[in-house]
């Protein structure tokens, strides 16, 4: 990034193009005047698969690691970086990138769905690295504040939206499970003195399964475990639904677990 005035406009792969192309010219238009400088830098998926697997492309293929480079600046408080939505993506997401990629002649490797040798674990866990949301845990590391200034607060409260005020007779309503959910079954401890653990799945046969083994936790650490039960989701999604059907409102599911697989791979992976 130059010395100069710098906003960092990302190019993703969720937006459309259409939207880069109408909002970066508007943008420039405002910024110009004042001698700020726009600069792009690409942080879609097949960008960072590129990145990735540097070592299997000719010079003239290679691409720098652009995400990388943004995860430093946002160290800097001077940095400004416009995101636009990027895509959560998923093993076929991911996978139908590579085919594309290779089809366009660029030699990386296949998405391993069994890795069996200790080179396809390693690509799998590279590969990893680009699914679901990578990119916000990395530029909201620095000094990303989402809270809205003083000036846009006052202005909503001076000119509130016409859907601001929640009428009592709307039948517009949040609903969450009440048990059976990861809050209902959630147990956390202190450990009192270093020691290893291993996380074991018992199943409906009475055979156990060892999903992790030989973890190794330092005294004083928090350790948490969870679990969610199916039967309680589903009669909870019966229950909404049929609530909604009565009530004559439209259902809409919130899940976010794309962008959860990284922050969290063993409840949403």
């Amino acid at each position: 990034m130059s010395n100069e005035s710098t906003i960092i406009y990302t190019l993703t792969d969720e937006a459309p193009l259409l939207a880069t192309c109408s909002l970066l010219p508007i943008i420039r238009a405002f910024t110009k005047p004042a001698g700020v400088n726009i600069e792009k830098s690409d942080i879609s998926v097949s960008a960072r698969v590129l990145a990735e697997f540097a070592e299997f492309l000719r010079d003239d293929q290679k691409v720098s690691d652009e995400l990388a480079a943004l995860g430093r600046l946002t160290q800097d408080p001077n940095t400004n970086i416009i995101k636009l939505p990027n895509i959560s993506a998923s093993v076929s997401q991911l996978k139908a990138c590579v085919k594309e990629l290779q089809e366009k002649g660029y030699p990386i490797p296949n998405y391993p769905d069994d890795p069996k040798t200790d080179e396809e674990k390693a690509l799998r866990v590279r590969y990893g690295k680009c699914l679901g949301s990578a990119v916000n845990p990395v530029l909201r590391e620095g000094n990303s504040d989402r809270r809205a200034p003083a000036a846009v607060k006052n202005y909503a409260r001076k000119h509130p939206h016409s859907m601001g005020e929640w009428k009592q007779w709307s039948k517009t309503h949040v609903s969450h499970m009440h048990a059976g959910d990861f809050y209902h079954g959630e147990k956390s401890m202190t450990l009192d003195r270093a020691r290893k653990v291993k996380m074991e799945l018992i199943t409906k046969g009475g055979n156990t399964v060892v999903l992790k083994d030989n973890v190794a936790l330092k005294d004083g650490e928090v350790i948490d475990s969870m679990f969610m039960s199916k039967k309680a989701l589903c009669d909870f999604y019966e229950q909404e639904i049929e609530d909604c059907r009565k009530a004559g409102i439209l259902f809409s599911l919130h899940v976010k677990a794309t962008m959860m697989k990284v922050s969290h791979p063993i409840v949403f992976g």
